[in-house]
């Protein structure tokens, strides 16, 4: 009898040892497959927002500082379809906040198109004879036409605050002073002359340095000064459609707003109190963590990775 139930003793040990074994077998295949599965799925975002500091930001975080800006420059890489995507992101959003409050301006239009587009915006010129006028860029239709669309729909104001780049072509071949043989009417186009200008900018000096390395000549001398003529003339266009209590949110690329020059220190030299806020784009090998040469270029740095796909 005692053996007998020795016996029966070391077979509910067996049967619960291999119960035991299976179950705790389950568990590590199961944790087994939770590993294999988040080693396939590590975070990858398309991109992401960095403030002025480094540090990695909310969406939700810059638009609440943008809607108490004045003037927004949102600089970006004109074939870059995150740039683009959040341009229409932020208007759409910071329209439903301030509503009529709210103009739309870009680098992508010259100021001697005003009226035309205007009258688009007016419903006075059919879309099909203001794209045939307007001297649009190739990549138009992708990326800037839903800015001007949302204008349409929203009856918001759109400024062409681009100098006219014949002019800008002018002053590269002959300096500031070729600006002078214009006729008024032609100067209502451009900022107002002469034109101030801090050679010693490090953006314009920079610019200087890839004149020398062109081969040097007078052209290549005014290659920075034709990209003042952009800034200063966008600026002239900013401040001359922006009153107070509105927020002029203009599109620009960013190197003419990068590290608060080109078209910042214009606005600065004509209202030092204005408040503007800085966006740039910067593509990185990965979006995880802002490089350190990219901190402090702008009031928020959008970063996306280098593989993402061009708009042209």
């Amino acid at each position: 009898m005692f053996l007998g139930l020795v016996n029966q003793i070391y077979e509910n040990i067996r049967v619960w040892s291999f119960v035991y074994l299976c179950h705790m077998k389950k568990h590590i295949l199961v944790l087994l497959a939770g590993l294999i599965f988040l080693s396939f799925t590590k975070d990858n975002p398309a991109y992401k927002i960095y403030n002025s500091k480094g540090k990695d930001i909310k969406y939700s975080k810059m638009l609440a500082e943008l809607s108490e800006a004045e003037v927004i420059l949102f600089g970006e890489y004109h074939d870059n379809p995150i740039s683009h995507w959040l341009q229409i992101e932020i208007t759409g959003d910071l329209y439903e906040a301030l509503a009529d409050s709210l103009i739309l301006g870009a680098e992508m239009f010259e100021a001697d198109n005003q009226l035309l587009l205007d009258e688009y915006l007016s419903g006075l010129c059919t879309e099909t004879y203001f794209e045939s006028q307007a001297r649009l860029w190739d990549n138009y239709k992708t990326d800037y036409k839903p800015l001007l669309k949302f204008a349409v729909d929203s009856n918001l104001m759109f400024v062409a605050t681009n100098v006219p780049r014949r002019y800008a072509n002018l002053v590269y071949r002959e300096g500031f002073e070729g600006l002078e043989t214009l006729s008024d009417e032609a100067k209502a186009y451009v900022a107002s002359i002469p034109i101030d200008y801090d050679p010693e900018l490090p953006g314009y000096k920079k610019m200087l340095e890839m004149g020398a390395h062109m081969g040097g000549g007078m052209s290549a001398d005014n290659l920075p000064k034709a990209q003042a003529i952009k800034d200063a003339t966008m600026s002239h266009f900013i401040l001359q459609n922006w009153s107070v209590g509105k927020l002029f949110l203009h599109f620009n690329g960013s190197g003419h707003s990068d590290n608060y020059e080109g078209i910042v220190w214009y606005l600065q030299q004509e209202m030092p109190d204005l408040k503007i806020v800085t966006i740039t784009t910067v593509m990185q090998e990965s979006a995880e963590k802002l490089m350190e040469e990219s901190a402090g270029q702008a009031d928020f740095t959008i970063v996306v990775p280098e593989n993402m796909t061009r708009t042209y």
